[in-house]
């Protein structure tokens, strides 16, 4: 279980594999030259780490550059390889690709954001009318790619529940379950499963929200999408959002701490928008996520939202010389170096 009071912090991962105390070896250099903690930090079945938190980018999303060229190019700028490569599939296409593949040997781990229909309702899905699309996706991963990779399904799905047959948040998790459930029938059992929330308070308060979860033997992540737009001021009000309007709202973090007191939390989406009246804005929340990460420990994972042309403004983290410098040194944080990604 994960435990966060004010000033206080304690953690105790359900998993069974706590972070041990130092054995005496140091920090020691890695060859990119982060520090690693030499002690008992390991990787659970389920990709979480028990020391820490991986660090992760979805780069140059909307650019149209390679996948291969565009991790290359952030890991450049932000000085430092990455732990997770988001990547994004839709409809027929399989996954991993060849150059998806190839970026996994780095050693990374793959998040793979998948939304199975632009056509078929989630009803539609879940009676099985994509069943022959599962089943040969299934066959490629099992022929192609045996190590472990995060997999999420129609991310983000608030904003498509509607009253249009089909959509309902239940055929939501009708959906989700199926499509899980027929690729571990088909020989997929290498998928780290993660349902990623917009999180937002104007959805949360919904009164269908709680139906959209499909189930904990489905769910091994719990993923949160949040943007820093004016109103947010620094890491915590990202990710436990609130608003006035929907005061009944505690914020995800929170919710999540006492939905799924289990389950790690990756934030598999997530950047600072542009502010031409708060130029030092990006500078100064990168800095307030270093600060405040450890205040968070059910967070296991960030992953960033790289991009000049997001659908609400530029989420580049280098946009100034002053955001690049805070933005590596976040991304050379200790916290973000504690476990090492294995190799698959």
């Amino acid at each position: 279980m994960f435990i966060v009071k004010r000033g206080i912090v304690a953690l105790a991962l359900v998993t069974g594999c706590a972070p041990a105390s130092g054995t005496g070896a140091g920090p020691a250099a890695r060859p990119d030259g982060l520090l690693r903690q030499e002690t008992t930090c390991v990787v659970t079945d389920k990709l979480i780490p028990t020391c820490g938190a991986w660090w992760g980018i979805a780069p140059d999303v909307f650019t149209g550059t390679p996948p291969a060229r565009a991790v290359q190019r952030a890991e450049q700028r932000m000085g430092r390889p990455a732990d997770i490569v988001h990547v994004y599939h839709r409809g027929e296409e399989l996954f991993p690709t060849d150059q998806e593949r190839q970026l996994a040997t780095g050693p990374r781990m793959l998040l793979i954001n998948w939304k199975p229909s632009r056509t078929r309702t989630w009803a539609q899905i879940a009676r099985g009318a994509l069943d022959e699309r599962i089943d040969a996706l299934a066959a490629h991963i099992t022929r192609t790619f045996p190590g472990r990779f995060f997999l999420t399904i129609h991310h983000e799905p608030e904003n498509d529940v509607h009253s249009k047959p089909g959509m309902s948040a239940q055929d939501y998790a009708a959906m989700y379950r199926h499509v899980v459930n027929r690729l571990r029938k088909q020989g997929v059992r290498n998928a780290v499963t993660v349902m990623t929330y917009m999180g937002a308070p104007n959805w949360a308060t919904k009164p269908w929200f709680d139906r959209l979860y499909p189930g904990d033997d489905v769910v091994d992540w719990i993923g949160l999408d949040p943007y820093a737009d004016n109103r947010v001021s620094d890491f915590s009000t990202l990710v436990d959002k609130t608003r006035p309007d929907h005061p009944r709202w505690p914020g995800f973090y929170r919710w999540t701490q006492s939905r799924f007191p289990g389950k790690p939390i990756m934030v598999s989406e997530w950047g600072a928008f542009e502010r031409k009246t708060a130029p030092r804005f990006k500078t100064d929340f990168y800095a307030s996520v270093r600060a405040q990460i450890r205040d968070y420990p059910q967070i296991k994972a960030l992953v960033y939202f790289d991009s000049a042309f997001a659908p609400r403004g530029d989420t580049r983290f280098d946009t100034t010389p002053e955001s690049a410098a805070a933005f590596t040194q976040l991304a050379r944080e200790a916290h973000f170096a504690a476990t090492k990604v294995p190799v698959q």
